[in-house]
């Protein structure tokens, strides 16, 4: 009888995951990280928390309890980084994160000892490497892309580096940010665990803001200061990683140092390159066929094996090209080169915006607005609006139907 019960406490933490546009698919094996993170009790109450902010008031109403002993709770699960606490204009709110970019992660961003991170390292590798539905979900499940490259800026013409735009650089978002934390990468972390990690940098996980505030007050990550992250964006670009982070123009929480063999979206843009898991740059790499000597360096530096050797020639396939620079700094002779796309990649202005996006591509924008007060505010509910217009006709449509509204619909025309 208690199996079933534990096993209903985890169903239900898995049915309030995948409320949201970025979910879990259910499996056995989902169900056993969850067991590992969560105790019964702790996926009982976390299952019933609103996904979007919410207050210590607001979690002690859901959940029947005294103020006082939720605000212990929470804190309780903050510590351990289920979930992030921060400060709003002087009131301290909660957030549960996605499992990725999210509790996932940050669960093997130090090492610890309080949970099997072995044990948690085969589950990951099984859940995400094996079975592949939870990488498909989360990668390309929605036209909209939940992570985005940042182009080596090392290696752009001055031309180029006129051109670019700030969210383009990861030296702009590290410079921009007011709390920057560093820690252990989560993939190569899992991978050491199976005795398959490489030799790249670990110490080298980049959080912003809020995110980092709470994982640096919590002991996940190390609070550093501009200058040392931008020395370990050079040592990034030194070891030929690649620089993902949130697909958002503003205030993007994180960027990840992937290489190719451990890093989940790199593995899965190898994996369905033509299906654009990760969003690209908005550069492709240009050969010079009459100066390039044939090394082959830009084949072995490429991470996602976007360029080959054809009769003899090397080529570039351009559907799958991240664009992230990492090739042009491979080559000896300076024969390769970044141009700009002749078509400009959209990215979403900030997480409301993405989050938006997200949920009326997989359907789920009633969900997002409506289930369990997650955007029970007028406040928050005004931000949704407000991203839902600023979208293309199509799109507005889409969520009109989804949420059979006429008031959207009213708003939609008079401002059309």
């Amino acid at each position: 009888m208690s199996h079933k019960t534990a096993k209903s406490a985890y169903k239900n933490l898995e049915e309030r995951l995948n409320q949201f546009p970025q979910g879990a698919p259910p499996s056995e094996t989902l169900y056993k990280i969850l067991s590992t993170l969560f105790s019964e009790k702790e996926a009982k109450i976390v299952a019933k928390l609103p996904i979007k902010p919410f207050t210590v008031k607001k979690a002690a109403k859901i959940l029947k309890m005294d103020p006082v002993k939720t605000e212990n709770i929470l804190d309780e699960l903050a510590e351990r980084a289920i979930l992030l606490d921060s400060r709003d204009q002087g009131v301290k709110k909660y957030i549960l994160p996605p499992p990725m970019a999210g509790f996932f992660e940050f669960s093997m961003m130090r090492t610890r000892s309080d949970i099997n991170q072995k044990l948690l390292a085969e589950l990951y590798y099984q859940y995400l490497n094996v079975e592949e539905d939870f990488i498909k979900d989360l990668f390309l499940a929605s036209e909209t892309k939940l992570g985005r490259v940042y182009v080596n800026e090392e290696v752009l013409s001055k031309d180029n580096m006129v051109h670019i735009l700030d969210f383009e650089k990861a030296s702009h978002i590290i410079e921009s940010s007011e709390h920057i934390g560093i820690s252990t990468c989560y993939c190569r972390h899992k991978m050491h665990h199976l005795d398959q990690a490489c030799d790249a940098p670990l110490d080298i996980c980049m959080t912003f803001n809020n995110t980092a505030d709470s994982l640096i007050r919590h002991d996940h990550a190390r609070r550093v200061d501009s200058s040392e992250c931008l020395e370990l964006l050079h040592q990034a670009y030194e070891h030929g990683l690649v620089q993902c982070g949130e697909n958002v123009r503003e205030s993007p929480t994180f960027i990840c140092n992937c290489c190719g063999c451990c890093c989940e979206a790199l593995l899965a843009a190898k994996k369905f390159g033509n299906l654009h898991p990760v969003q690209t740059t908005n550069y492709l790499p240009q050969l010079n066929y009459e100066s390039c000597i044939d090394c082959g360096n830009c084949i072995e530096a490429c991470p996602i094996d976007a360029i080959s050797r054809d009769d003899e020639k090397i080529v570039i396939n351009e559907d799958i090209c991240l664009g992230c620079g990492v090739c042009v700094r491979s080559c000896p002779n300076h024969s390769l080169s970044l141009k700009r796309r002749e078509e400009e990649i959209i990215t979403p202005v900030n997480s409301v915006h993405r989050t938006v996006l997200m949920a009326i591509e997989r359907g789920k924008l009633a969900n997002l607005i409506f289930e369990n007060q997650a955007f029970g505010s007028h406040r928050a509910m005004a931000a949704v609006f407000s991203a839902i217009l600023k979208l293309p006709p199509i799109k507005q449509l889409m969520a009109s139907k989804q949420l059979k509204s006429r008031y959207l619909e009213k708003i939609i025309k008079k401002l059309a």
